[in-house]
């Protein structure tokens, strides 16, 4: 090979390398690829096919470190995800294809205007329940946790959020633990109970437009999933099935 020519080829691999470093993240968003991008404030983003979540939590609390493994996990399954401090304005999920309130948030540092919000969204706060128009407003009676559970009662095996999981007992944690609970309106499709609890709902939705308590109509999809602060990791297979569901359902509704 003429010695131009090598130095034509090395020039032009090495103009090919600099286009990959300034276009790598843009390439590896087009093939589906979760990409860390960089962040101001107090958001981190990833992006990702399958449209965006905010996920709004404590970001200084205890149990961080969980909040965390649940946004990998939601990259892994292709959403971007946004990680909003639990006192954002509302407004800063306005376009967000689903918000999830976890349950590390203090409710009482939770501003207002959740429940109005036309996005869907899913939460396993038992105590927003009530604010969110999901459940009445009495503590141990319309909503609540119970200490030490393992199992579910699936009474809704043909809902989508279902998992396609037969009817019947779940084990969904890998050991007992805390479970969240809630008293839903008549407008809601219960999907799971409390195993021996049929009164406690685990896992329920809302449809758009569906009535939920003190008539209040569903803006976006609704869902109320039973973890606890810290229960995300105990989960069993089945138990991660069924999180799945609820996430791609509430995601499919805007």
């Amino acid at each position: 090979m003429r010695t131009s020519q090598r130095i034509s080829r090395r020039t032009s691999n090495i103009s090919l390398r600099r286009r990959a470093l300034l276009l790598g993240t843009a390439s590896a968003a087009l093939v589906g690829l979760p990409v860390h991008l960089a962040h101001a404030g107090d958001t981190a983003t990833t992006t990702g096919p399958r449209g965006t979540i905010a996920l709004v939590i404590q970001k200084d609390g205890p149990n961080a470190a969980i909040d965390d493994r649940i946004r990998a996990h939601l990259v892994t399954r292709g959403y971007a995800v946004t990680v909003l401090n639990q006192d954002v304005p509302v407004e800063t999920a306005a376009n967000a294809r689903l918000v999830i309130l976890s349950s590390t948030i203090a409710a009482k540092s939770v501003g207002n205007g959740w429940r109005q919000l036309p996005v869907p969204l899913l939460t396993w706060e038992n105590d927003l329940l009530d604010d969110l128009a999901m459940t009445g407003k009495r503590h141990d009676a319309d909503y609540g946790e119970a200490s030490r559970e393992r199992y579910l009662w699936l009474v809704n095996a043909p809902h989508p959020v279902a998992a396609g999981l037969p009817a019947g007992a779940v084990n969904v944690y890998q050991k007992q633990a805390g479970m969240s609970w809630g008293k839903p309106g008549l407008g809601a499709s219960i999907i799971a109970t409390l195993y021996g609890q049929p009164e406690k709902a685990a896992v329920f939705t809302y449809e758009t437009g569906a009535t939920m308590d003190y008539e209040t109509l569903a803006p976006a999809r609704r869902v109320m999933f039973f973890l606890g602060n810290d229960t995300f990791d105990n989960l069993s297979g089945a138990g991660v099935k069924l999180f799945d569901a609820a996430v791609d359902w509430a995601a499919a509704g805007k």
